[in-house]
């Protein structure tokens, strides 16, 4: 037996009817990919989607250094993702007013704006894939 076959084989026996399937999942997530390809937007690393969607979904105050924890990641590769992200404008850095050896994450209006188009195409994608294409094709 394939190791596919084996992990779609213990995917469905650990859940029930009515769950979404592996492989459809995955589909799904590559559809949502695809078009965002297509939309021609800037193509971010999987550790710089996970930072920017980190620093966009939950509370902050987000520091490089809690970045670096959280996600368990050494410091020096979430500031080379930071700086990405930054050049992009997608995030800001500011030093922290008391201490300026602290350097905070900020969202940016440009971030969230990019966030909220990708959420859209999520949301499309669970929604009706055909309407995908009409919106971004």
């Amino acid at each position: 037996m394939s190791s596919g076959v084996r992990f779609e084989w213990a995917w469905r026996s650990l859940n029930g009817p009515g769950i979404m399937a592996l492989t459809d999942v995955l589909t799904s997530w590559r559809d949502v990919m695809t078009e965002a390809v297509r939309a021609d937007g800037p193509d971010l690393s999987m550790r710089q989607w996970s930072i920017l969607l980190t620093v966009y979904l939950t509370p902050g105050p987000h520091t490089v250094r809690a970045l670096a924890r959280e996600l368990n990641v050494p410091k020096p590769a979430i500031s080379r993702a930071l700086d990405a992200l930054s050049i992009l404008g997608f995030i800001k850095r500011v030093r922290d007013a008391d201490d300026k050896r602290i350097v905070i994450v900020q969202k940016t209006t440009e971030g969230a704006i990019y966030v909220d188009e990708f959420a859209r195409l999520v949301e499309l994608q669970s929604e009706t894939p055909a309407q995908l294409g009409a919106m971004f094709g």
